[in-house]
């Protein structure tokens, strides 16, 4: 049977060679993407919130109009 240590030992070696071989972003790179990504999510929040608010309000319209009480 295999020694299970020596199994983990040779995925982190090859994981450390892998990650070397990668190319990073630079700092400027990094901070651009992540104004990117939080324009994103400030967007996407607004446009979920807005869809939110509109099917809560048509839901209710229409469970008014179904039990009579416009």
């Amino acid at each position: 049977m295999a020694n299970p240590f020596n199994r983990v030992r040779l995925f982190f070696n090859e994981t450390l060679t892998e990650l070397k071989k990668a190319t990073w972003p630079t700092r400027k790179e990094l901070r651009e993407s992540t104004v990117v990504v939080l324009i994103a999510i400030i967007i996407l929040g607004i446009y979920i919130t807005l869809a939110d608010f509109s099917v809560y309000n048509w839901v209710t319209l229409l469970t008014k109009w179904v039990r009579g009480g416009v």
